[in-house]
Parts: C-alpha cells; sequence; structure tokens
C-alpha cells in the first residue's frame, strides 16, 4: 500500500487515464492554451505543402546539407568501390549519423525515426541511430533559462522551487529537465530547442529539393518514393514542434483509454497552464525503464499483462478512436512501481478520420478471413491509393503471400521484412504511404518485438485471442453493423493456427511461445543463408 492510497482519487479520471492521485486537475475547459487548438492543427498541417514546394529554392542552406553529407559519404563510397574492409554499413551509418547531428534539429529527428525503425532498416544502422535519441549534445542551461523565462513572462527562480540544470535527456527538438514547483510538486519541463523554428522550415525546403534529385541519380532508390517521405517528415515534424498540440495530444490520448477502460496505461498530466508553443511542464512519474526485463519482474510485476494492455490500447485507440501514440519505443515508455505503462513524448501522435479508421478495421478484418480484395480496398480508403483505382488489377498484381505475411503474426525481423516489401510493391503501383498508416505500421512492428522480447515465454495465441477477445465483447456488436463480421463465430484460435502453423510448418495446435517462434524462425533463416543451425 502506497503512502497516497489512502488520499481520494482526482476527478478527472472521468475524463482520462491518468494517475490516481495527481498533483492537479485537469480541466480542459479552463486550459487557456488550448484556445483554438483544432483551428491551429489544421492550420499547422496545411503549412506543409508550402514548406515542401520545389518553387522557394533554398540556395543557401542546399549548398552547405549537400557538402556536410558528401563529406559523409564520399571517401565511404571511394573505399567501397576498391573493395576496402573498412567500407561497411556500420561505418557509413556512423559517418551518416555525425553529419546528421551537425546538421542540427531537423536530421537529428530524421535520425530519430531511423532509430525507431527497429526490423524496417539493417540493425547497423538502427543501432548507430540510437543515440539521436537522447544522446544528443544538451543547450547551455543559460540558454534553456531564457526560453523559459521568456515563454513564460517571469524569471524562472518565480516560476519553480528549483530546476535541475542537467537535462534527464536531450533530443533533437527538445530537451527535459526536472524541477520542483513552490507547492512542493516534482514534474518535468520539456523545452525546445530556440533554433528550431527557423532551421526546420528550410531543413524540409532542402530535403523537398534533394529527394527528387537523389532519387533521380540513384535508381535503387526510386521504389523508396523518397518525396513522398519526405512530405510524411513533415507532415510528422510540424506539429512536434508547438507543444501546445503535445499537450493537447496527451488529453487526447488519455480520453481515449479513459473510453476504453485501459487504465493500466497511464498518460502524465499537461500544466493546467505552464504550456505554450516551446515550453511543457507535465506531472512526473517514475518508474522502471519498459524494457528492463529484471527489474520488471524483481517488482513482481506480469510483464504478459503490461504488454497485453499495450496490444489492446494501441489497436483499440487506432481502429476504434482514431488516435494512438505514434512515436512508441523504448525510450518512451517506463513501468510504474504500481505496475502501470507509462507514456510520454506525444509529439507524433496518429491520427485516422473516419473514413481511414474504418478502413483499418476491415485492413485487420479481412485479413482475419483472408479477404484480399477487401485488403486492398482497405489500403486504397486509407489514402494508399486513388479513388478511382483498379482493385482486381492489384490483387493480380502484387504478392498476396506477402501481404498476408505483412499483416499476420511473424517474428519482428519477418514481420519488418514483409512490411517492407509490401510497401515496395504498392509504391511500385503507383500507391503511397499516408502520415498515419505508417506510423500504425511503425508502431505495430515495436510491440511485436517488444513483446517478443520481454514476454518471450508467452503463448502468442493466449495473447492474440485475449485481444480478440476483448474487441468481440466491447465492440462485437458495431462491429457486425459496420462489417457484417461477427466475431463470436469465428474461432480466431484455429484461424491463428492454421495460419501460423502454415508459416512456420509446424503444429501450434498446443500454442506457441513468442521464444519458441524466434527459434523457429532463426533455424529457418540460418538454412536460408546456408548457416549452420545454432546450438542454443
Amino acid at each position: 500500500m502506497t503512502a497516497n492510497s489512502d488520499r481520494p482519487t482526482n476527478p478527472d479520471l472521468a475524463i482520462g487515464a491518468f494517475t490516481s492521485h495527481g498533483p492537479w486537475t485537469v480541466d480542459p475547459e479552463t486550459m487557456a492554451w488550448r484556445h483554438n487548438i483544432d483551428r491551429l492543427r489544421a492550420e499547422t498541417q496545411g503549412s506543409v505543402v508550402s514548406l515542401i514546394d520545389r518553387r522557394r529554392s533554398p540556395a543557401l542552406r542546399l549548398a552547405h546539407v549537400a557538402a556536410v553529407l558528401l563529406a559523409a559519404g564520399v571517401p565511404w563510397a571511394a573505399r567501397k568501390k576498391l573493395n576496402r574492409d573498412s567500407a561497411t554499413q556500420a561505418d557509413l551509418a556512423r559517418r551518416l549519423r555525425l553529419a546528421f547531428e551537425r546538421l542540427g534539429p531537423t536530421y537529428i529527428k530524421l535520425g530519430q525515426i531511423v532509430a525507431s525503425a527497429e526490423g524496417m532498416l539493417p540493425a547497423e544502422v538502427v543501432d548507430e541511430f540510437l543515440s539521436c535519441r537522447d544522446q544528443v549534445p544538451p543547450e547551455p542551461f543559460e540558454t534553456i533559462r531564457e526560453v523559459v523565462e521568456r515563454e513564460l513572462g517571469a524569471p524562472i527562480g518565480e516560476l519553480f522551487a528549483s530546476f535541475d540544470g542537467t537535462p534527464i535527456a536531450a533530443a533533437s527538438i527538445a530537451q527535459v529537465h526536472a524541477a520542483r514547483l513552490h507547492d512542493g510538486t516534482d514534474v518535468v519541463v520539456k523545452v525546445q530547442r530556440p533554433s528550431v523554428s527557423t532551421v526546420v522550415p528550410a531543413d524540409l525546403q532542402t530535403m523537398a529539393w534533394l529527394a527528387p534529385l537523389v532519387e533521380k541519380r540513384v535508381p535503387q532508390l526510386a521504389l523508396a518514393n523518397l518525396p513522398a517521405y519526405v512530405e510524411l517528415f513533415a507532415e510528422t515534424i510540424v506539429e512536434e514542434i508547438d507543444f501546445r498540440l503535445e499537450a493537447q495530444n496527451m488529453l487526447d490520448v488519455a480520453a481515449v483509454l479513459a473510453k476504453t477502460e485501459q487504465r493500466s496505461v497511464v498518460v502524465p498530466r499537461p500544466h493546467p497552464s505552464m504550456v505554450t508553443k516551446r515550453l511543457l511542464v507535465m506531472e512526473r512519474l517514475l518508474g522502471y525503464k519498459i524494457d528492463d526485463a529484471h527489474a520488471i519482474s524483481e517488482a513482481g510485476i506480469d510483464a504478459s499483462k503490461v504488454f497485453t494492455s499495450l496490444l489492446v490500447s494501441f489497436y483499440e485507440g487506432a481502429g476504434i478512436y482514431g488516435v494512438f501514440h505514434g512515436d512508441l519505443h523504448g525510450g518512451n515508455m517506463i513501468v510504474t512501481h504500481e505496475g502501470e505503462v507509462g507514456i510520454f513524448d506525444f509529439g507524433i501522435t496518429g491520427r485516422f478520420d473516419d473514413t481511414a479508421r474504418t478502413a483499418l478495421m476491415r485492413l485487420l478484418l479481412s485479413g482475419l478471413i483472408d479477404d484480399v480484395g477487401a485488403q486492398i480496398c482497405a489500403i486504397r480508403d486509407l489514402g494508399g491509393f486513388p479513388p478511382d483505382v483498379d482493385v482486381d488489377a492489384l490483387v493480380a498484381m502484387i504478392d498476396v503471400d506477402e501481404l498476408r505475411n505483412a499483416t499476420g503474426t511473424a517474428s519482428t525481423e519477418e514481420l519488418a521484412t514483409h512490411m517492407r516489401d509490401l510497401m515496395k510493391q504498392l509504391i511500385d503501383h503507383g500507391g503511397r504511404i499516408p502520415k498515419a498508416l505508417f506510423l500504425y505500421m511503425k508502431g505495430m512492428i515495436y510491440l511485436n518485438g517488444a513483446t517478443a522480447a520481454l514476454a518471450s515465454d508467452v503463448n502468442i495465441l493466449d495473447m492474440i485471442g485475449e485481444v480478440f477477445s476483448h474487441f468481440a465483447a466491447n465492440h462485437g456488436a458495431s462491429i457486425i453493423t459496420d462489417f457484417g463480421i461477427d466475431l463470436s463465430t469465428i474461432s480466431v484460435a484455429e484461424v491463428m493456427q492454421a495460419q501460423m502453423g502454415a508459416q512456420l510448418g509446424v503444429d501450434v495446435s498446443e500454442g506457441i511461445t513468442f521464444r519458441e517462434m524466434s527459434e523457429i524462425q532463426s533455424k529457418r533463416m540460418d538454412e536460408l543463408r546456408g548457416k549452420p543451425p545454432s546450438l542454443t
């Protein structure tokens, strides 16, 4: 029993999945920083078109960026051409990471997205860019003090009883500091780097110029559709540099979690008044890093329940309510001492409108009943293809097995490979990857991999069955109405047994754990590469 257990719970739990005993009560109607927040979000997204308009030549910045990237890549390419052993992928990744850090916030943020693409990119590249998450050189404290005082309009000593000058984390857009209010409340203060508001727009213009030029000169990148990825990145980062939008994202995700009764996942409360475009004060949560399996186990917390809650909240938030955290990774989550999952950093939040949200559910459900045509229609309605696309022709051209594998259950590496191959196919046939769908797929891959690593002895079929049972019990009637599919008549266990059995080539009628699946797939991949099977 904690010291707070005798205190009354906060009334704002009725509107959001927050901690039971918060330092203040969230009342959205009285938060002045929320004024015209929906219009602000729409205007921010509307600015993307002008930011990536190639008619606006960023000549000076373009020359600098090109010089830095060429300095990083040309020596490596020369050694590669001479077949030098030092020209490894890891060496190129290191050179690019250093170049990105030299180029500043926008490119560091791009590096963070690379770091969160575990399984979708080579491991050497992902590992190298991990330092872009929270090991970026911090701004001097005097610079941070100036931003805080300018944003809140008072000396820092009047605002806070204490303010730790050493940041908890320093990333591309902002750095995070621990502080204490004068009433004794411990908080976290997120402060934007002062150069962000001017550098990011210039960098987006530069990327928009470089992308088609690079794609034209490197034919292997044609399928990657670099201009589309620049647009995707721009849509993501423009919202991230306004902390009022991030604070609203926190409230929106907390509201969805409350509606779905996923109380084992909590969101820190944004401060009622100390939120501006470049500063965000929020409740401080403490606990264990979500990837610290030993500490979680020692605390007596069931990791399988933690990840089941995360899976349910992710699928439910995206498919039923159209709002979900868009940048899940180990650095953005903790497990509190009470066994709850605390989620942070809501700058990137995925949003599906009603049409796209319905399409996402159709994509998932039609995969369950193996309706490939319906899956292609769903991808179209998600914005992946023009409305008049010939669906029958696409079904005939696309590798159906790749589509099944990309929406099925596999190891992180295989799932990501199938997803990447499917995306290339879609792009090759005129498709694109909308922002929300990209964020959803990235989150799905992360959760799959994290569950496999930290709850490796969990029976996969049992976990999937629990997720679908939750959907059937809570949303079964609406799914029948909207999609004509009665989940209560489908034996999810039998369907998944058949699909996984076919994928793995083994009998899974008794169930299979993540550990067992990983061992089978590792052995199969070793055989495909011509390596002797591992003895462990």
